[in-house]
């Protein structure tokens, strides 16, 4: 099955809170977004944001220049739909991470949760990381999630490659420094415990 189909069937199937990923509030990317200072109309994007709250949060706290790209067209449409008027102050991409033409030096924050560790070749990552290079600000941020080593070794069905802290700095490579990391507990709605890296990165170069 090809990788658009599995989350378009994963939305399909589940309501967004019973998705394995879900969490009513991602608080370790919430506390470090609002210790970034950023001003209401800096440019977020948040990479494979899916049916995540994070948007609603991120509205909540003021911001009003946030894109949201997710692979899955149905997770985009579960969002617009719980936001309702809302959605109107977003930007919604349908896109895949590895392919999208996404604007040059747009963003001054890069989210992603969860995205990257589902990159199991390396010229996907590859791809990732040059859309990455292309799409962030000098000195703006990124956040990423992915499965910590201890992690499960799947998820959504999917194999995961696993990340501790200096793994992540050395796929992000040299014009990123490493900022922040910690690790997170996440339990799914049907009690699985994966624990989670998170790693802030500044872009330098």
């Amino acid at each position: 099955m090809r990788i658009r189909e599995h989350w378009e069937k994963a939305y399909r199937s589940n309501a967004a809170d019973e998705l394995g990923w879900y969490s009513p509030h991602l608080r370790t990317s919430i506390d470090w977004i609002k210790q970034l200072g950023l001003s209401a109309d800096s440019t977020i994007i948040d990479v494979g944001g899916g049916a995540s709250t994070l948007v609603d949060d991120l509205l909540d706290a003021g911001y009003r220049s946030i894109t949201v790209l997710d692979i899955s067209n149905k997770a985009l449409l579960t969002v617009q739909e719980r936001l309702g008027e809302k959605s109107d102050l977003v930007s919604w991409l349908s896109e895949d991470i590895t392919t999208a033409g996404l604007p040059c030096r747009e963003y001054e924050l890069w989210h992603d949760r969860a995205v990257f560790h589902f990159l199991i070749e390396s010229h996907d990552r590859d791809a990732y990381r040059q859309n990455l290079l292309r799409a962030l600000k000098l000195n703006g941020h990124v956040i990423i999630g992915t499965f910590a080593p201890e992690a499960p070794p799947k998820c959504s069905g999917l194999p995961v490659r696993r990340y501790g802290e200096q793994q992540l700095v050395d796929e992000l490579g040299p014009e990123f420094a490493l900022v922040n990391h910690v690790k997170d507990l996440h339990v799914s709605p049907g009690g699985v415990e994966q624990v989670y890296q998170f790693c802030q990165f500044r872009r330098i170069a």
